[in-house]
């Protein structure tokens, strides 16, 4: 996460990530487009931005969420998605970025026509401490609060304010779970979450459950997967990043349960790492996704 974090930060805004559309445009069951974190594409988007876009607008990603703009205006932005055929639906800022810069973060959404402001990374009450510090219950509330803020605002001007989780959020702190603590304290007229299920999975919950325990609260999901270490932790460093259908991640259920709560609207499939070119990994979840998601 800490490089993740650097690495929006560093970017002047967020990277627009498209959803994928089709090796068939629409997915089966969920009836969504495809779409792409484009945190994917990170190593490739500085040395030919546009070339980058065009080539997941061909392996059939739609839709993209962005992990920083390269200093490109909003108007740069949009006319090089329109030109891959792709549309940027969302994009992610750590909460630091979020604190600096919410209003300028909204007119740029507006005039890109991206519909989220995500938080990718949460902050702390109190400024300071190492990378390893860990956040308190207090911390998460303290979070809570923050979003709820900035939901009201992203709502006054039309756009939606979300979360998107790592693996922390799912490990007990002084007796509570701190995304549920972030469910139960953020307003749902103005807050959505981002799911990721593979870290979720990762830290040992089930995308399941929460699905079906919170239907309305959840509108986008990220799809990932991993090869399990050789011996159980839930240390997600001790995961190794690989395609969707490659590691151990089933998302057959997740997908039917998702449908079942006729809340998500949005999927995002995010590749941290490669065991292939990146052209043909992007196509191999891209295929997973289309065959599994009616599954």
């Amino acid at each position: 996460m800490n490089s993740r974090r650097q690495f929006i930060q560093n970017s002047s805004a967020t990277m627009l990530l498209a959803g994928a559309g089709s090796l068939r445009a629409h997915a089966q069951g969920l009836n969504l487009p495809l779409g792409l974190q484009l945190y994917s594409v990170r190593e490739m988007l500085p040395k030919d931005y546009e070339g980058t876009l065009q080539m997941v607008g061909r392996l059939g990603y739609k839709e993209v969420e962005a992990a920083g703009f390269y200093n490109k205006s909003a108007a740069e932005v949009k006319q090089d998605m329109q030109k891959a055929n792709l549309k940027c639906v969302s994009a992610h800022y750590p909460m630091d970025t979020l604190q600096k810069s919410f209003d300028s973060i909204v007119p740029f959404h507006k005039e890109l026509g991206a519909e989220y402001i995500i938080c990718s990374s949460p902050g702390f009450r109190t400024p300071g401490g190492g990378r390893d510090r860990v956040r308190t219950l207090d911390d998460w509330r303290w979070n809570a609060e923050q979003f709820n803020a900035f939901g009201a605002k992203a709502s006054a001007a039309g756009l939606k304010f979300g979360y998107h989780n790592h693996t922390p959020e799912f490990a007990s702190t002084e007796g509570a779970i701190p995304y549920v603590e972030l469910l139960s304290k953020t307003d749902p007229a103005h807050v959505t979450m981002e799911l990721d299920c593979g870290w979720a999975t990762v830290a040992g919950a089930n995308p399941v459950d929460y699905l079906r325990n919170y239907p309305t609260r959840i509108s986008m999901l990220h799809l990932k997967d991993f090869v399990k270490p050789g011996t159980p932790t839930t240390n997600r460093d001790a995961y190794k990043n690989t395609e969707l259908g490659r590691g151990f991640i089933d998302y057959g259920p997740i997908f039917a349960q998702a449908a079942k709560s006729g809340h998500v609207k949005h999927v995002f499939v995010e590749q941290e790492g490669f065991d292939v070119p990146a052209e043909e990994s992007l196509k191999i979840d891209a295929e997973y996704v289309r065959n599994h998601m009616g599954k």
